[in-house]
């Protein structure tokens, strides 16, 4: 609604909608646990049952959706017949955007505005790329986690397009905030599902230096190892045999500090048939004797989980589990 709450006039002394009986809401005789709605809340959804019943698609319905809509922006009912009546009026749909960025600036989660946003942007086809790339760069730059700005933006780009500049606007977010999973998440749908890049065979090379490069500015942060171990993925050989990896590895674990996840993936490698060299047996040695003691294990891979029980005690039984699967491995 255009004007303040409490500027509201009724609905039943505006006389466009004199004609018009409200409906009243029917709990039943005897409503076990009864709502206490506004009156003003009460009256509105009174006259939009009205104009629901009697498919009265006008302009003035479409106002009172926008009325509706302002208590409650949840209610998919009034969201679809919204929908109907912009239809039948054959209304201007870039105006509907407009009116609905206003509503999401205090329901960006709502599932409802999501779902009529994609319907306008159906409509609008290609026409509506920038737009609703740029919307949905606005949601996220307010909330960089929003699950429902990233499905959007994602359904927009495979749908409609607009993959150009969506690399660079991955490596934007994870310039301003390395630890901004979503945002590696985004670059690994990029690189994948893009029809400009290749996709991950062609891309792996540069992204695997991409983010070695990130893992060696921070070490702790757990997306980077992941997304390193997604560009190998269906091809477990390669991830054991290229060097890069099992070399970023050796390098967090000479530094002897937040290189719990250089571990993990050095004993993933080790696991699926990577012979290290002496460096590494000393490198971990050398974090065995700071963390747990002197080593007492016969293989790199126990000795890696032995490390890991000290270093990382919230899941302590998960690498005491993982020890039980190794003993085998003599490395």
């Amino acid at each position: 609604m255009e004007s303040e709450e409490e500027e509201r006039i009724p609905i039943a002394q505006r006389p466009e909608w004199s004609d018009v009986k409200p409906v009243p809401q029917d709990d039943g005789p005897c409503p076990v646990v009864p709502i206490l709605y506004s009156d003003d809340f009460k009256e509105t959804m009174d006259y939009f049952r009205a104009i629901y019943l009697s498919d009265e698609r006008s302009p003035r319905s479409l106002s009172l959706t926008a009325e509706a809509i302002h208590f409650n922006a949840g209610n998919y009912t009034v969201w679809h017949f919204r929908r109907l009546i912009l239809e039948s009026l054959n209304a201007d749909l870039q105006e509907e955007l407009d009116f609905i960025g206003n509503v999401a600036k205090q329901n960006s989660k709502n599932y409802q505005i999501w779902h009529h946003r994609r319907w306008l942007a159906e409509k609008l086809g290609s026409d509506a790329v920038v737009t609703e790339l740029e919307f949905t760069k606005k949601i996220l730059s307010i909330d960089a986690k929003n699950y429902h700005a990233w499905s959007h933006r994602q359904w927009v780009l495979q749908t409609l397009g607009g993959w150009e500049n969506e690399l660079e606007y991955c490596h934007e977010l994870l310039t301003d905030d390395i630890f901004n999973n979503s945002a590696w998440n985004q670059r690994y749908f990029v690189i994948t599902r893009s029809p400009l890049l290749g996709g991950l065979d062609t891309m792996r090379d540069s992204e695997v230096d991409y983010t070695i490069d990130a893992i060696l500015a921070r070490p702790e942060n757990e997306s980077p190892w992941r997304y390193l171990r997604g560009l190998y993925k269906n091809d477990l050989k390669t991830w054991t045999n290229d060097l890069r990896v099992s070399s970023v590895c050796l390098k967090i674990l000479s530094t002897k500090s937040r290189c719990i996840f250089a571990l993990s993936t050095l004993l993933d490698l080790i696991c699926q048939g990577f012979q290290p060299g002496p460096e590494f047996r000393e490198a971990v040695n050398a974090l065995q004797n700071a963390e747990a003691g002197p080593s007492t294990s016969s293989g790199l891979a126990e000795s890696i989980c032995s490390v890991l029980e000290s270093m990382d005690p919230l899941r302590v039984n998960y690498w005491s589990w993982r020890k039980t699967q190794v003993p085998a491995l003599n490395v």
